[in-house]
Parts: C-alpha cells; sequence; structure tokens
C-alpha cells in the first residue's frame, strides 16, 4: 500500500496532479478540497489511498490525513464509490462531512450531486456512531447543536428565505461560534444574504 508521496508538483489540476518522485510521475486523482489547499511550490506531499480492481489501479491524493480517514470511511458504506467520496470531499470540507453526518443532517448529505435521498440516509446510519467515537464527540453536544441549526433554518424559512440558500450560511456561523442563540445566528445570516 501506498500510504503518501513525497515530490515535484508536474501537474496540477481540480481533478487530479502528477507528482514526480524519484523519475517516476504518479496521476492522482484529487479532490476540491485538497486542490485548493496544494500549495504551488515545486515539491509537495500527498496522503494517499490506493484502490486495486481487476481493470485498474487508481491513486486518490489528499492533503490531510483527516480527508483521506473520511475517504476511507465513505466508501466502507455500500453503494458509495470513490468517485462518490470524492465528489462529498470537493463539494464539503471534511469537518461538514464529519457534523453533518454526526449529526444527522441527511439534507447537507443529500446536497452533493450523485447522492440520493437512500445513500444519504445509509451513509448517515453506517458512519454515524464511528464518526461519534473517531473523533470523540458528545452526542448531547452534537443534538443540541443541531436542534439550534434547525430553529434558526425554519425561522429563516418563515421569513421568507430559501432554506437551501442559508442552510450553508447558518453551518459556517456555527462553526464560528459553536455556543451561538438562534437569534444570533439569524441576525448573522440575514447580515451575509
Amino acid at each position: 500500500m501506498i500510504t503518501h508521496l513525497k515530490g515535484k508538483l508536474v501537474e496540477k489540476s481540480p481533478t487530479n496532479v502528477v507528482i514526480e518522485v524519484n523519475g517516476i510521475g504518479y496521476w492522482v486523482n484529487i479532490s476540491l478540497t485538497t486542490f485548493s489547499q496544494i500549495p504551488d511550490n515545486e515539491n509537495i506531499k500527498l496522503y494517499t489511498h490506493l484502490q486495486i480492481k481487476e481493470d485498474s489501479h487508481s491513486l486518490y491524493g489528499f492533503y490531510s490525513k483527516k480527508e483521506r480517514e473520511i475517504f476511507r470511511l465513505l466508501i466502507s458504506v455500500s453503494g458509495v464509490g470513490t468517485s462518490t467520496a470524492r465528489t462529498m470531499l470537493s463539494s464539503l470540507d471534511p469537518q461538514q462531512v464529519v457534523e453533518a453526518i454526526s449529526s444527522n443532517n441527511v439534507s447537507i448529505v443529500q446536497s452533493v450531486k450523485g447522492i440520493g435521498s437512500k445513500t444519504a440516509q445509509r451513509l448517515i446510519i453506517e458512519l454515524r456512531d464511528k464518526i461519534l467515537k473517531i473523533y470523540d464527540l458528545d452526542e448531547t453536544y452534537v443534538n443540541s447543536n443541531n436542534t439550534t441549526r434547525e430553529e434558526a433554518l425554519s425561522a429563516l424559512e418563515v421569513l421568507g428565505i430559501n432554506k437551501k440558500s442559508s442552510e450553508r450560511l447558518v453551518d459556517n456561523i456555527i462553526k464560528e461560534n459553536q455556543d451561538i442563540s438562534v437569534e444570533e445566528i439569524i441576525k448573522e445570516t440575514l447580515k451575509n444574504i
């Protein structure tokens, strides 16, 4: 198993990079999250996951170990392949994936292109306990945070703001200040719309 590559960045695009290590160029599939974190300097290090199938060997690269860990958790779920996991990590950063799954937030998981209602529910059911354990999250904290979030979203919806457009703003506000009240979330969201 190739656990990481450290070498010269030869090519960089939003979906892949080529890293030259001791004269050998490795084609590595990446997410947009990793793409945005890769510096343009010559030497880089990516943590990797090698997938071997009958007809191909594919290498996936991640800027952080946490992103690789989330990727491996996602592909462990039946019906979620590497391309779906990579799309999910391109749409959401690793922390957003952890928060969405640990707080039973089907709508955020389902907002990722290619993930339907059943797959979103399966992801949450199969990964929630693992994520709570791995990241040492307190279930009461997750539930109270989710309640505050839901109250803020429903209040914003009553004010005539589309739930889809306000979800990401509300999540970012909660991420920045975990002890924020529903009223403060609504005020901050209205300022940023």
